[in-house]
């Protein structure tokens, strides 16, 4: 005769296996637009290795804040849905470029650049740059970057 769990244990070992899939899937998935966030990108012919990654929204705050960003630093932003997000300078220890990026897939195209946004120490001083169309993706590097590379509204990325 087959054994039979007991009722009180059976739901217990669901909901248990719940909470595990549950913080897994948070862990591994969470703030992102999806399971496979790129780490490298082309535009204009030529191939970028993405560096640092923020995906979740405690990490898209903190963005490049009082860090050293060299001229291979570049940050992707991953939003989870298509909008005009804004960014700010504060803390940043160098001049940013910023690109707005609306993707689908592997796929998008530039929708909005800030070349050379200038740093700033106090949130009163900080000028907030604001796209003028959704995108779900934001990528920062050295000033001079997107210039250097030809990257301009309308420019095709590919991410990889």
């Amino acid at each position: 005769m087959p054994s039979r769990v007991p009722l009180p244990l059976a739901a217990a070992l669901i909901v248990a296996a719940a909470l595990i899939f549950g913080a897994y899937w948070e862990a591994t998935y969470s703030g992102t637009v999806n399971s496979a966030v790129p780490s490298k990108f082309t535009a204009s012919g030529k191939t970028f290795q993405i560096t640092d990654f923020a995906t979740t929204n405690d990490q898209r705050a903190k963005g490049l804040m009082n860090r050293v960003v060299s001229n291979t630093t570049i940050m992707l932003f991953v939003f989870p849905q298509r909008g005009e997000y804004s960014f700010w300078m504060l803390n940043t220890n160098t001049s940013l470029d910023m690109i707005w990026v609306d993707a689908t897939g592997d796929a998008g195209r530039v929708v909005y650049v800030i070349d050379a946004a200038q740093p700033c120490s106090a949130a009163s001083s900080c000028q907030v740059h604001t796209p003028n169309s959704p995108s779900n993706y934001v990528l920062e590097a050295k000033a001079g970057f997107a210039n250097a590379n030809g990257i301009v509204v309308g420019t095709s990325i590919q991410f990889s």
